[in-house]
């Protein structure tokens, strides 16, 4: 699963790096983002612009706002079925924008937090599914968002049985292009990232505590 990650890139870098050409929120460096949080995304409708949505999915057709915690993740292997994702995956797709994340890796009887980011340091776009619920009493609508994982690739297999997807920067458009990919092309995309271009490390429990967001919580250890 992906339970953790963060975003510590400006703003204005990433807009350069994704071509956005719609900036109308804020940002500030995030350095443990946890679920039910705000995160930052980047969706297309007719042009790029970044967005913000609350982690952890609501399906328009909830009673409720309250999420499940799985509702954080969708599995890729059923991204396409199961009726919380199948409308989003092919009408609401959108990228989760981070530069690393965090996974617990099983070490005896305890669980040891794991960095994972791009050797180069840069942001990546996570495959997101988004949707809108609307109170049934009125107010303001919530849009909310999932990220889909996938089995890992060969430096995360020991740290945990799951990754996020990570989309490379080919397979982007055609992600956030609602009318053009079909079913099978998106499928596609959705496998793990090549593990030559990701390091881990070690970092301390002090990231345990979603109250922690400080530089510290990505330092090696």
């Amino acid at each position: 699963m992906c339970g953790r990650f963060t975003l510590v890139t400006s703003i204005e870098d990433i807009a350069a790096q994704f071509s956005v050409t719609n900036i109308s929120v804020e940002h500030q460096p995030r350095y443990n983002i946890a679920p039910t949080q705000e995160v930052l995304v980047l969706v297309k409708n007719g042009d790029r612009r970044l967005d913000q949505f609350r982690w952890g999915l609501v399906p328009h057709w909830s009673k409720g706002p309250n999420t499940r915690y799985s509702m954080i993740n969708a599995r890729a292997e059923t991204v396409a079925e199961k009726p919380s994702y199948r409308t989003p995956f092919a009408k609401r797709r959108c990228l989760v924008l981070a530069d690393g994340f965090y996974e617990w890796q099983k070490r005896g009887d305890e669980k040891a937090p794991m960095y994972i980011r791009l050797e180069s340091g840069r942001p990546f776009g996570l495959a997101g599914l988004w949707d809108l619920w609307t109170p049934p009493e009125g107010g303001e609508p919530l849009k909310s968002c999932t990220i889909v994982t996938t089995t890992p690739n060969e430096l995360l297999k020991p740290i945990h049985n799951r990754m996020p997807v990570i989309l490379p920067d080919g397979a982007i458009e055609a992600w956030l292009d609602i009318d053009g990919a079909n079913k099978d092309e998106l499928l596609s995309l959705l496998g793990p990232y090549p593990d030559a271009e990701l390091e881990a490390y070690a970092v301390s429990r002090y990231v345990n505590s979603p109250a922690n967001d400080s530089p510290k919580c990505i330092q090696p250890v």
